[in-house]
This record gives structure tokens, C-alpha cells and sequence, in this order.
């Protein structure tokens, strides 16, 4: 079975226009009266506030609940950017009015959900079925006494996206198995291919990675603990898997071996669509971007290979509002939305792996493959690279934020040639701002 790359587009394309439209009346004033939905003449109107392609609305899901539930009517609004989204989320749970029954959750923001906004949201943990989960997502979402607070839609677990015409031009191996084989085991090896890269590509001027921070990332969400431990303690600055990690990514950086971009800011996909960089750390909902982003032409350039390690990066939930005047029914929907079923059809369409250990292993997963990446079998990469996600993750309250900081101080190696020690310093004061 084969992921549709036309649907794919047409999906982030969808996200991206509705977004637009999002950002400009979410942050606005204007919509601070808007709230949840509700019941009038028989008839029942749920809203959702999303972000980026969770691959709800994109993938017909809504509109199919709409047909089998005929006095249902859903309205969805997408924002394009998760860090802008979250920033009006806290905004309005604050003020207590502008939400919308239903609430996308990203992991980065999880454990702040529950330790400060467990009142706001809704309990799930009374609803039946549930254990088709992988154990550890729902415990992300879950607070200290049992209230689940959400259910999971997709989760991140990591591969590399490389460009088989750029590696030929370097002399090096482009069959996906072989590319894995180069790096196997250790993300040192994965930037000693790159300087290898760089010292034989031929071909104009094209950087090995992307971006330092995706290297970053991928390192530390191979980890138990990143940047809190079990007691809620910050330990981002003594974490010996956070100093490797930005002790790697800063050799990157120095090294010359990035494009010097952040992903998902500007500059970031024109790099896709002109071809500037060879590979991409990706987490499998990325994909749907790339061949988004890098368009048509570049169809059958990319690849996927296993990363060195296995690490997942991201994964979100769905929230129902407490106040809801719809709650009930808009519990219904996030149960049916995250069901093993529509999990298996999302990624389908789009690639986002589910959190449902049936969809897992259901054949729609496992078997398919993805025509833009070359027929990478992306259901056996990512399904295995799930079952390598270490079973204990310790999340903290503010690991979005700390993560975002740490991207903006790799960034001031790649782009401004500041010195590692004084990003790191930086990159520390600015932490203890956040977050203090």
C-alpha cells in the first residue's frame, strides 16, 4: 500500500492556507469572544482549535464523522505554527473565554498541561477502550491523581531523510539500507559522513544537514530524561546526553556541514524546494512537509534510512475543554478521531505514525510505503523505530520552551559564528528567564 503524495500536498497545502487565516483571527482580539460550540435546534456544533498537519480535517476525518453523525456539525481551525498556537492556548485558558472544545495538545507541552491546567480539561480516563495506547503516550497526558487529560494522535519516531542524487555525487552509498549501515549506531558517525560530504561532494554548493538543532533533537529524545528529571528538577544544563548533544550539533555547526537554517522557520523550505542540504533528521510527520515543500520536481530524490538511534521527536493529543457546553459529544469525537482505525487512515494519507499500538500492527501501516521517497517502505522504518523509543520518558513543564532556546542558541553558532561556549551561556540565561 502506498501513501498518496498528491493527497499529502493537498493536505499541507489545506493547513497551510486555513492557518494563515488562523493566525491572523486566532491572535486577535477580535476572536476573545469566540468560544466552544453548541446545541440549537437539535443539532450539536463542536469546534477544534489545531495546529500544523495533525491530518484531522486534511484527511476527510471530520467531514466523515459529519456523515455518520448528521446532527454533528465540526469546525476546525488550523494554525500553521505550534509555539504561536500554544502562546494564545495559555492566553485564553488564563482568561477563561476565546476556547474552543476541543484543544490540540503538543508533547513539548504536556506535562505543563497537566501540572497547571488540570481544572480546564476534561477527564477521559472514564471512557472505555482505551488500552489500544502505546503505555507510555497516555502517561504523558495523565496528572498525578489519574485525570487523563487527553487522547494521543500521532507520535514521532525518527529516521533521516537524505537525498540519493546529492550522496552519488559524494561518492557515497544511496541504496537505504546501506546509507543506515554508514551511521549505524551512533549520531558521531552520522557527522563523520557529513564531513566526508563535504570533502567529496561534487556538485555546486550543497550543505550535508539542514540544521544543527534537528541533530539536537534527535539526540536527546533517544533519552529517558532530557531536560528535567523524575522530581520535576531542571537538569538541562548538567544532563550529560543535553552536553553531548549540543557538543555535536556545535561541531556541525563550526564544521560547515549545515545549511544554517532552524527548522520550520523561514528560509527552511525554499532550502527544500532549491535542494541545499542532503539530509534532514525526520520524524515521521515531517515527511509530509518535505514532499510538500520540496515539491514535484524533487519526487523520487529523497530517501529514508534508519537513524542511528532510535528517539522520538514530538506527538500530540487532543483536549476537551471543561466548560464545553458540548463536552460529552466532544469527547465521542477525540475517541473516534484517535481510534486505532482513523489512526491507521491518517497515516495513510499523510504518514503521521499512530499512538495506537493496534494501528501499529495493523497492515495498513506496516506494508505501506511512500511513492515520493523513492518506495521507502515508511511503515517498517517508523514502526521500527517506534518500538526503539525508550518506554520511560520523563517530561518536564517547560520542554517546549527549553527546546525552542536551545534551537535559538545553535542557530547563533550556525548564523552569527558565536563561539559555543558563549551560545551556551546565552542559550543558559535565557533558559532561566522562561522558565524561572
Amino acid at each position: 500500500m502506498t501513501t498518496s503524495g498528491s493527497l499529502r500536498r493537498r493536505a499541507v497545502a489545506a493547513a497551510a492556507a486555513v492557518g494563515a487565516l488562523a493566525l491572523v483571527v486566532g491572535c486577535g482580539g477580535s476572536d476573545d469572544s469566540a468560544t466552544g460550540g453548541g446545541k440549537k435546534d437539535g443539532k450539536v456544533t463542536i469546534t477544534m482549535g489545531l495546529y500544523g498537519v495533525m491530518g484531522l480535517k486534511e484527511t476527510g476525518l471530520l467531514e466523515q464523522y459529519e456523515k455518520e453523525n448528521p446532527g454533528v456539525e465540526i469546525k476546525a481551525e488550523i494554525a500553521g505554527d505550534e509555539q504561536t498556537y500554544y502562546t494564545a492556548l495559555q492566553t485564553r485558558l488564563a482568561a477563561g473565554k476565546g476556547l474552543k472544545d476541543i484543544q490540540g495538545i503538543e508533547v513539548g507541552r504536556a506535562k505543563e498541561i497537566t501540572d497547571t491546567q488540570s481544572d480546564k480539561f476534561a477527564d477521559f480516563s472514564d471512557v472505555p477502550g482505551l488500552d489500544h495506547f502505546l503505555p507510555w503516550k497516555e502517561s504523558q497526558i495523565t496528572t498525578a491523581d489519574g485525570k487523563v487529560l487527553g487522547l494521543g494522535t500521532d507520535i514521532g519516531p525518527m529516521a533521516v531523510c537524505y537525498r540519493k542524487d546529492y550522496f552519488a555525487k559524494a561518492g557515497l552509498p544511496t541504496e537505504r539500507d546501506r546509507v543506515a549501515k554508514l551511521w549505524e549506531g551512533d549520531w558521531k558517525k552520522y557527522v563523520e559522513v557529513g564531513r566526508t560530504f563535504k570533502k567529496d561532494f561534487k556538485g555546486g554548493k550543497v550543505a550535508y544537514m539542514d540544521a544543527a538543532s534537528g541533530l539536537f533533537n534527535a539526540m536527546i529524545y533517544g533519552s529517558p530524561e532530557q531536560f528535567y528529571d523524575e522530581k520535576g528538577e531542571l537538569v538541562h544544563d548538567s544532563n550529560p546526553v543535553v552536553k553531548e548533544a549540543w557538543g555535536l550539533a556545535a561541531d556541525a555547526a563550526e564544521g560547515s556541514l549545515t545549511a544554517k537554517l532552524r527548522q520550520f522557520q523561514p528560509g527552511w523550505d525554499p532550502g527544500l524546494a532549491n535542494g541545499t542540504f542532503a539530509t534532514a533528521v525526520c520524524p515521521a510527520w515531517m515527511l509530509s512537509h518535505i514532499s510538500e515543500k520540496a515539491g514535484p520536481a524533487n519526487k523520487g530524490k529523497w530517501d529514508v534510512a534508519k537513524a542511528p538511534q532510535g528517539a522520538n521527536w514530538g506527538g500530540s493529543f487532543l483536549g476537551v475543554v471543561e466548560q464545553s457546553p458540548v463536552k460529552e459529544e466532544a469527547k465521542k469525537l477525540v475517541a473516534w478521531l484517535t481510534a486505532p482505525e482513523q489512526q491507521a487512515h491518517v497515516f495513510q494519507e499523510i504518514g503521521n505514525i499512530p499512538s495506537s499500538r493496534q494501528a501499529l500492527d495493523s497492515p495498513e501501516v506496516k506494508n505501506a510505503t511512500s511513492a515520493y521517497f523513492s518506495g521507502a517502505p515508511i511503515g517498517q522504518i517508523f514502526g521500527a523505530a517506534a518500538q526503539e523509543i525508550p518506554d520511560k520518558q520523563v517530561l518536564g513543564r517547560k520542554d517546549g520552551t527549553i527546546k525552542d532556546t536551545f534551537s535559538q542558541g545553535l542557530t547563533l553558532i550556525e548564523q552569527q559564528g558565536t563561539a559555543r561556549d558563549k551560545a551556551w551561556n546565552t542559550t543558559a540565561e535565557r533558559i532561566e528567564k522562561a522558565v524561572g
